[in-house]
């Protein structure tokens, strides 16, 4: 961390959770999160805005939960992604409980739209089993009426009242792996009930101005709640709600948290994919040699390193360069079209001569070098690997017929 980091108010210290590999809390570093805009149903068109916002500095994402086809895509989205994905479920317990089936890394709820106690408590008790945490997302806009008529208004004591609420029925069934968000859209209302909510809780705490409009207002309005608070030491995880592209969030949450010396400055950003059922190397070496042999050139570009051929390009096209493996060779690729296909012992040291090329050439003239018959080879190599692996190498049938019986329950 900088020096900066060091001037600023201790941290507060909270219990630790974990967000699929994310660690959340306990002097864990700050987690930038975002939401992606797409339907959630539209599989292809999420996980490419995943990658993107991994790419630009997310270390979670949220995908809306509000109806089956929802949950359906989180099914087949949940292993592809390189990020943990939270579920952000709105009226109905069902769909929460169809985004655990699905394998989200975590949920949130949001206690004033989701107000019946066996409901909640049935969605806790299941989460507990499958080690899922929940955000108990409290948020202004939608405060119960009743805290609203207590209070007479939202008010920083009717926000946190709200968290404490959802809290205690959590706790009937013995569920504490929780992180806990008081968002406002007033940045004062919001400053003050996250003061209150750390003294309140020592849970983590998840840091937003609710619905902050377009840039630059929304910037402005982001980063005066949240800048506040961290400078003085509260907050684990963050978000700005922009009415923008969510890349534009997640670019301004990783470089607040640089400015503020509470995450290292990086010129590289590589991503990589979870290492599904189709993978056809170890993604995780793969990726740790790349990153290691990147980072020692220091390029500012944005790298994935993909376990096939068969959505990777797609997924990571927002990515500057990329390799995928398949049929024991890597399939290297820019902004998503293929350039080189090369033998897999040499992806890694492929990889690095092209990143070198591509910042000193531009993005154009390595696309206009690419090799002719490339694309042609990895679309047949993409149709022998589907071949052998099948289309559904993740089990994703099961899940959504999972999902499918219950949701006819």
């Amino acid at each position: 961390m900088e020096l900066t980091s060091a001037l600023l108010s201790a941290r507060r210290p909270t219990r630790r959770i974990n967000v699929g590999d994310v660690p959340i809390g306990d002097g864990a570093p700050i987690s930038v999160q975002s939401m992606t805009t797409t339907k959630t149903a539209d599989v292809d068109g999420t996980l490419a805005q995943i990658y993107a916002l991994a790419a630009a500095g997310a270390d979670i994402v949220r995908c809306t939960c509000n109806e089956e086809p929802a949950a359906e895509g989180l099914a087949h989205i949940v292993p592809r992604s390189p990020v943990p994905i939270v579920a952000d479920i709105h009226f109905h317990h069902e769909m929460a409980l169809a985004a655990l089936e699905a394998g989200v890394q975590g949920l949130r709820l949001n206690p004033g739209n989701l107000r019946k106690e066996a409901e909640i408590k049935q969605v806790a008790a299941e989460a507990r089993d499958r080690g899922v945490p929940i955000r108990i997302g409290v948020n202004a806009g939608s405060l119960h009426p009743d805290l609203y008529k207590k209070y007479g208004g939202a008010t920083p004591e009717a926000l946190v009242e709200s968290a404490k609420n959802e809290l205690a029925y959590f706790e009937e069934v013995g569920f504490t792996d929780v992180k806990i968000s008081v968002k406002a859209s007033s940045v004062a209302l919001m400053i003050a009930a996250y003061r209150l909510a750390s003294e309140t809780f020592d849970h983590p705490l998840h840091l937003g101005v609710t619905e902050a409009g377009p840039p630059p207002g929304g910037l402005v309005k982001g980063t005066a709640g949240i800048g506040t608070l961290l400078a003085e030491g509260i907050g684990d995880t963050i978000r700005y709600s922009l009415t923008a592209d969510p890349v534009e969030e997640a670019r301004a949450g990783r470089q607040l948290l640089e400015s503020l010396g509470l995450r290292e400055r990086k010129g590289l950003d590589l991503i990589a994919c979870p290492s599904c059922g189709r993978a056809q190397v170890d993604v995780i070496a793969v990726a740790k040699e790349a990153q290691e042999a990147l980072e020692k050139l220091n390029l500012p570009i944005q790298v994935a390193v993909m376990g096939c051929v068969v959505n990777g390009p797609g997924e990571a096209r927002e990515a500057d360069l990329g390799i995928a493996a398949g049929k024991q060779k890597g399939h290297l690729f820019i902004r998503g079209k293929i350039i080189r296909v090369v033998p897999e012992a040499e992806m890694v040291q492929s990889l690095v001569d092209e990143a070198e090329r591509l910042v000193a050439d531009g993005v154009e003239a390595r696309l206009a070098a690419a090799d002719s018959g490339a694309e042609a080879e990895a679309e047949a190599d993409r149709r022998a690997l589907l071949d052998t692996t099948g289309h559904d190498p993740n089990r994703t049938a099961e899940k959504i017929e999972i999902i499918r019986r219950h949701s006819d329950n």
